[in-house]
Formats: structure tokens, sequence, C-alpha cells
């Protein structure tokens, strides 16, 4: 018992525990490489990932949270002087839009610490 309250206010404060989620962010670039950094989106957000294509040039991308009525939308940016017209993909969950499709490097500590913490709590009471 006396672990209970300590694990559990771990869990519950924890980063990843809240409904808040973490995206891949980067500005448009014509570069095939987005690493980014990381930003927090709102509840009524989802991660994206935006692929903008223009007539005779390369592709553009850029990354970040948007809006989830905005998923799946195709509308015209701005990029170098050109208009491309930019799609937005989006993913539910931490940095899903970070290449791989899921979590990596700190968040997947966290979330794997959580679960610890998590199944130490039950076993507790079940010893």
């Amino acid at each position: 018992m006396v672990l209970g309250w300590p694990l559990l206010l771990v869990l519950v404060l924890c980063p990843g525990a809240t409904g808040i989620k973490d995206c891949v962010f980067c500005e448009l670039t014509d570069s095939t490489q987005c690493p980014g950094s990381h930003m927090s989106c709102g509840d009524d957000e989802d991660c994206f990932t935006g692929h903008g294509v223009a007539q005779g040039v390369g592709p553009i991308i850029n990354k970040g949270c948007v809006h989830s009525t905005s998923c799946g939308r195709e509308e015209p940016v701005s990029y170098m002087g050109l208009t491309y017209s930019l799609t937005t993909t989006c993913c539910s969950g931490h940095l899903c839009n970070g290449g791989a499709g899921s979590a990596t490097g700190p968040a997947s500590l966290v979330l794997g610490l959580q679960l610890l913490l998590g199944l130490l709590l039950l076993l507790q009471y079940w010893l």
C-alpha cells in the first residue's frame, strides 16, 4: 500500500498519460528528410504529414499538428514563389508522423516505464 499512491501519481502525471499527444514538426521543405522537432498538439488535433506537388518541380513536405477536421484536405500553399497542392495525411498517437510510424526514443521509454509502474501497482494488490 505504501507504493500505491506514488505509483498512481506517476502514471497520472507523466507525459503521455494525458490526452495531449506529441507530433513531429517541420516547416515546408523540398528536402526528402524532415527530421523536425517535437511539438504538443491539442485535444482536437492530430499529427499530420503534408505532401505538396507542383508541375515541373520536386515535391515538398511538412509535418505538425492540425485540427482533425482538416485531415485529408488538399489546399494550395506557396513555397519558394510557387503554388503547390498540399494534401494532409493525419494519424493519431504520439509521434506517429515521425516516419517510422511509432514512438521512438524518450517517448517509448516513458511509455515503457508507465507500463512497468502500472504492472507493479497491480502486482502489489495481488500479493
